[in-house]
């Protein structure tokens, strides 16, 4: 195996495309396509090495298919939007073609982050002989496999206490915009939070608790508890878990302004009338906002994402963090990114690496938790996101672990 069609050209799609170009012993052939060419053009114009590209809708399953079936991938890797996971995926078992993701699929009209949809694809992708690969992104992706690795290699007997932390500390010089598209950021952060505990889902308004967090090489950063993906998936997975949270940091001039946008209507999703024409206020604003992947130069400050995990060994409390610290300005030196882009757009590269290599194999439709973690984490490592594991103790995260929840 060595071909891949990558789909989505935007912020985090071109460093799975330049990535990719840096490998060829791995990745002897290299598709790339998008609904603009354009974007696949410069793509292009920026790889180390030459790859193909093509335009292709990635909402119509026929275009899609006659792509795969064209390029004839051993992979296809989704960086097009989470609308269109489920329209690709349908391409793929049209065309025969393996799929792999970053996120997972969301509904245009509700903002609602769900596995239901893609795991309804398992038996038709078994049947198929296919392997899907869902959320191989980092958060998704990195930060599942962070909680495989624990498990795997015996850091505990039983993960108990699952925090999963992501602080961007990074100055883009923006009065405002997003690390990512700006329609998804801003659906998946004004929705309910949500968190996992004791077998059950529990439900916040959205942004309602905080608390301060100590990030790796940034410091104590005040965090909000928001729901992801990637809880859903680990529940199944990490044996022993009685809880699961996910927090993220937001400035307080980003709050401030989704206030503001909140409070106007400018995060609607029903269409509204404009000159005689509908439009949905969300992708008007969107398309008001800078494009991500325009923020990389002059972006300054780090990344720093990981799991904090609290459980057993030998009957003995153990509290561990395993976690990774990426530079807006060494990720924009070596492939035009910011360091948001960047964390996400790596990990497809080394999980395509993986499967390729029979390393994470199986029919059907997978979390990447459910694959061997240590090589995936070994190969990233060496292109680019290296990761770290510390002992934690209770002053460490007196904050966090104070949160009633």
């Amino acid at each position: 195996m060595d071909r891949v069609l990558i789909i989505g050209a935007g912020a985090a799609g071109s460093v799975v495309a330049k990535k990719c170009a840096m490998d060829r012993e791995t990745f002897k052939h290299i598709h790339l396509a998008s609904r603009r060419i354009e974007s696949c053009e410069k793509v292009a114009s920026e790889t180390v090495t030459p790859i193909e590209i093509s335009q292709v809708d990635a909402d119509d399953v026929e275009a899609t298919a006659a792509l795969i079936e064209q390029v004839k991938p051993d992979l296809v890797i989704n960086m097009a939007l989470p609308y269109q996971d489920l329209p690709i995926m349908d391409a793929c078992l049209e065309a025969g073609a393996n799929y792999m993701d970053t996120a997972n699929y969301e509904p245009r009209e509700e903002a609602k982050f769900e596995y239901k949809w893609q795991w309804a694809y398992q038996d038709r992708f078994r049947e198929a002989g296919l392997t899907a690969i869902l959320g191989c992104g980092f958060d998704p992706g990195m930060t599942n496999i962070y909680c495989a690795y624990a498990q795997q290699e015996g850091l505990f007997d039983e993960i108990e206490y699952i925090d999963i932390v992501d602080c961007n500390a990074g100055d883009h010089g923006k009065t405002f915009a997003t690390n990512f598209n700006p329609e998804i950021n801003l659906r998946e952060v004004t929705q309910d939070g949500k968190y996992w505990k004791n077998g059950d889902w529990i439900e916040i308004p959205a942004l309602s608790i905080r608390t301060m967090i100590d990030y790796p090489e940034v410091g104590p950063t005040m965090s909000y508890l928001i729901y992801h993906e990637e809880e859903e998936s680990l529940v199944k997975h990490i044996k022993g878990l009685k809880q699961i949270r996910f927090w993220m940091t937001f400035g307080d001039e980003y709050i401030k302004h989704l206030d503001v946008f909140k409070s106007i209507g400018l995060i609607g999703l029903e269409p509204i009338k404009h000159k005689g024409m509908d439009i949905i206020p969300i992708e008007f604003l969107r398309d008001l906002l800078p494009v991500p992947s325009t923020l990389a130069e002059g972006y300054t400050g780090k990344t720093s994402i990981g799991v904090i995990l609290r459980g057993t060994k030998d009957g003995q409390p153990v509290t561990k963090m395993i976690y990774n610290v990426s530079d807006h300005a060494k990720t924009n030196e070596e492939v035009g990114a910011q360091a948001v882009s960047y964390t996400t757009g790596v990990p497809p590269v080394s999980g395509a690496k993986m499967f390729f290599d029979g390393v994470w194999s199986g029919t059907g439709v997978f979390n990447v938790e459910q694959f061997p973690a240590k090589p995936f984490l070994e190969d990233v490592s060496e292109r680019g996101l290296p990761f770290h594991v510390k002992d934690v103790s209770a002053n460490d995260q007196a904050a966090l672990f104070d949160v009633d929840t």
